[in-house]
């Protein structure tokens, strides 16, 4: 029965033994730090920006690397990899800093981690070191399965190994194992920097024991660390291998570089005394090696004390030490500068600071004269007013030297400007308003002077008084306004009185008689009293001419004073605006229309109205004479347009149209409009050429032309004694003929019905037509020839081969006709026999026309 329970209970303990097991093997991963404290270690108390300290760990148990952090200590930063930086610079005043950083899962929980900077000395950091490569075998962490929580333990630190090592080279740094190797032979091999991956052969491991070794001796200065990837497979097992294993290798410095200076010499113009030296070290600047400290050593020249200048020994900022310094004796210093590194006790180097004393301004400006007496033009701006003279002790060129200059009283109104010369010591003063003799008659000027720089210390500042009397000259009289405004009708009378504008003269001290006269009047309409002042309408005005703009007209009034030696003249302009009458009737725009003589639409007409409403639109038209009985017209929808219509069917030609437009006031004015009707239908107006028996009537006409018989009966008999001039073939005149009044060229015609004056265009009779240009080439010639034909047959086409009768001299006059328009038909011959009575002059003509037959 005891036995029994004793199976019984054994049986118990390892139920609980294998059910403890189970349970820890399928524990649930805890979220967390990697540790509960994190140590970083610096070489130094004063930490600058941007220094990277380490790197804190976390474990989401969910494989994301990226965790959000934040720190306590808004000095220090940590990334979303945990990597701490500095935000900006620190100092461990007590050796250390102690901080706390947060952390949040992926299920919102915050997390809390210490960590400690800590600054550790030189021999510490060695100590250390020896103290890690004593560790001579470096064993492949092993890897967690299931949810396990990440071991803490397997985090490899960095490998330390200093640089200009005397070997012997390959050296063993350390030998890496894979618990794997108990079981089976292991082969191992290396990655990464320093190894597969440039520079090259650096490192190298044995492939069947695992020892690492350095091959060469490292330069930190060339590369500061090397990241190696280890690996270990089973060399006789398939599927038997370590996971990579990440191995930092850092370079520890040693001090093999001295510091050098930046520049050498340093030059620095000294005023306050103060310049930076700069010395670089190509040691690591995190450990005493790279920290340079900067001393003087010698002053050249050593007056007016041999310490003139200290220096700060982290900075290298030079200072003056001693008030002392007098730039006319000693202008330059040379300082030799030692910059030494590991704080002052390894190696050093020299470098020269040359210092230049630069002037004081210890010296002010002094006027040369402190009292001017200067006389001014009124009226004149930029006049220059005076010019004033300085002298200055302190160095030439220099801020200390120039000069600058103010007006401290005198000049309420400013009129008046003072500014520096091009030598720098001279002060001109200039007028910037015109300056009224008759308001103020003497300006008292004060001036000072000053340098651009200030003045070291309290110094006297020199002044000059400027008295400047204003010169009366005889100034033009002033018209008020100076533009004069006036509404006048357009349709004024001649004579009209429309304004009386007259000008003050400012010169109140003389007595001068002012007289006026037109200075500019475009159009000549408007004359001005010469002692009053009264502008009058010279000739009638039209608000719709050229010269007139937005309904103004602007004329220019002079005013003139009667100063005997120079007498000035003032303008006033008038402006009148023009009132709107109406005195312009509409008329017809368009002077030619095309219609066909079947089922053509009404052509529509435009009207203008020089003036503007109320005396345009609506208009209204009537047809004329004969125009009635073939035309007629209605208005458009707004009676700004008339439609013309043809009543009747006309032949083929050309007919003039005589239209009568009104205003709405019913002033009217006759348009005049050629229409060509031509033989067709509808509204695509083209004309076509009449043929007659298969020949053009045009050709027909000049046939019978041609045929008819050469002599032809002259418009006047053969024996009136009036002198005729007959124009054939004329080109027509310019512009200008029309100006002319012909009428007095016409006398007696009225009493001869049978001569027709045709020097207007008739209205009666069809123009010609023309015939359009063949596509043929080879008919172009027939074309021209028809085209000149109809041209010179053309009625009316000016100057309508006008018959013009001038130098009447009566019936029965004793002079005969000086006209040779029909001696070809005269059939009387010449006797020039009398030339032989003239004398020998005349012998040669006389043989030429006297000798009859022969």
């Amino acid at each position: 029965m005891a036995c029994v329970r004793i199976v019984r209970l054994g049986v118990i303990v390892f139920l609980c033994q294998v059910l403890s097991c189970g349970y820890a093997e399928e524990s649930v991963c805890t979220p967390g730090f990697e540790s509960e404290l994190f140590v970083f270690k610096v070489h130094r108390d004063h930490l600058h920006m941007g220094k990277r300290l380490g790197r804190v760990t976390f474990n989401n148990c969910d494989g994301r690397t990226r965790t959000f952090f934040q720190s306590v200590d808004k000095r220090f930063d940590v990334s979303t990899d945990g990597t701490v930086t500095l935000k900006r610079q620190v100092t461990l005043h007590e050796g250390h800093k102690v901080f706390s950083v947060h952390a949040w899962d992926s299920n919102g929980k915050k997390h809390t981690v210490s960590v400690k900077v800590e600054h550790i000395h030189h021999h510490k950091e060695h100590h250390m070191d020896r103290r890690f490569h004593s560790c001579s075998v470096l064993t492949f962490p092993k890897s967690s399965t299931g949810l396990k929580r990440a071991k803490r333990g397997w985090v490899i630190p960095p490998f330390h190994v200093p640089e200009n090592s005397r070997g012997p080279f390959p050296m063993k740094l350390v030998q890496i194992k894979s618990d794997f190797a108990k079981e089976t032979q292991m082969v191992y091999s290396i990655t990464g920097e320093g190894a597969d991956q440039d520079p090259k052969g650096i490192f190298t491991v044995e492939r069947l024991s695992g020892n690492l070794f350095v091959t060469q001796p490292l330069d930190r200065e060339k590369k500061a660390s090397y990241r190696l990837i280890a690996h270990a497979v089973a060399r006789d097992v398939d599927n038997v291998k370590e996971s990579p294993m990440e191995i930092l290798i850092n370079v520890i410095d040693q001090n093999d570089n001295k510091p050098v200076f930046t520049q050498n010499p340093f030059n620095g113009l000294v005023h306050e005394a103060f310049m930076t030296v700069t010395a670089t070290d190509a040691d690591d600047p995190e450990t005493y090696n790279g920290i340079v400290n900067y001393a003087i050593v010698s002053q050249e020249p050593p007056l007016p004390k041999p310490n003139m200048f200290d220096i700060n020994i982290l900075s290298g900022t030079i200072r003056v030490r001693e008030a002392d310094m007098d730039r006319e004796q000693w202008p330059r210093y040379t300082l030799l500068i030692v910059a030494t590194d590991m704080e002052g006790k390894g190696s050093s180097t020299t470098g020269t600071a040359v210092i230049t004393i630069t002037d004081s301004n210890d010296n002010p400006p002094q006027f040369e004269q402190t009292s001017h007496v200067v006389s001014v033009p009124e009226n004149k701006v930029g006049h220059v007013v005076a010019k004033l003279a300085v002298s200055d002790g302190d160095e030439f060129g220099s801020p200390a030297w120039s000069t600058k200059y103010r007006i401290i009283s005198g000049d309420k109104g400013g009129f008046f400007n003072v500014s520096t010369g091009p030598s720098q010591l001279e002060g001109i003063i200039t007028t910037v308003k015109a300056l009224d003799f008759e308001k103020t008659k003497q300006y008292v000027l004060s001036v000072i002077v000053e340098n651009d720089d200030p003045f070291v210390g309290s110094l006297p500042t020199s002044t000059a008084t400027v008295t400047v009397n204003v010169e009366d000259v005889n100034e033009p009289p002033e018209f008020n306004p100076k533009e004069k405004t006036i509404f006048k009708p357009e349709d004024a009378p001649v004579d009209t009185e429309l304004v009386t504008y007259t000008a003050t003269d400012p010169d109140i001290g003389k007595s001068q008689k002012i007289m006026y006269k037109m200075g500019n009047d475009p159009a000549g309409w408007l004359s001005v009293s010469p002692e009053t002042g009264v502008i009058k309408v010279r000739t009638l005005m039209d608000r719709e001419s050229a010269y007139v703009k937005d309904g103004k007209y602007r004329a220019i009034i002079l005013a003139v004073d009667d100063d005997a030696t120079s007498p000035a003249t003032g303008t006033g302009t008038l402006i009148i605006e023009l009132e709107n009458v109406n005195d312009n009737a509409p008329v017809i725009n368009e002077r030619t229309v095309g219609v066909c003589n079947r089922g053509s639409a009404p052509v529509l007409l435009s009207i203008t109205d020089k003036d503007g409403p109320p005396y345009g639109a609506p208009f209204s038209v009537e047809t004329q004479g004969e125009t009635s009985k073939n035309w007629s017209t209605s208005m458009n929808d707004t009676s700004t347009g008339v439609f013309l219509h043809l009543k009747s069917q006309l032949e083929q030609g050309d007919y003039n149209v005589v239209l009568r437009v009104f205003d709405q006031h019913k002033l009217y004015q006759d348009s005049s409009i050629q229409a060509t009707v031509c033989d067709c239908t509808g509204d695509e107006v083209r004309c076509t050429e009449k043929r007659l028996g298969g020949m053009s009537l045009s050709g027909f006409l000049s046939c019978i032309v041609r045929k008819s018989g050469t002599k032809k009966e002259p418009l006047l008999p053969e024996d009136d004694v009036r002198d005729n001039i007959y124009y054939y073939d004329e080109e027509g005149g310019g512009e200008d003929d029309q100006d002319y009044d012909l009428s007095v060229l016409h006398r007696g015609l009225d009493n001869r019905p049978e001569v027709f004056r045709n020097d207007v265009a008739p209205t009666f009779l069809p123009a010609p037509q023309y015939r359009p240009r063949p596509a043929n080439p080879e008919e172009i010639g027939t074309f021209i020839d028809d085209n000149l034909n109809a041209a010179d047959n053309d009625p009316t086409a000016p100057p309508y081969d006008s018959l013009l009768v001038f130098d009447y001299e009566g019936g029965g006059s004793d002079a005969g006709s000086l006209s040779s328009l029909n001696s070809s038909s005269s059939g009387h011959d010449q006797d020039y026999d009398f030339l032989n009575e003239w004398g020998p002059r005349f012998k040669k003509l006389a043989d030429m026309f006297g000798g009859g037959e022969d």
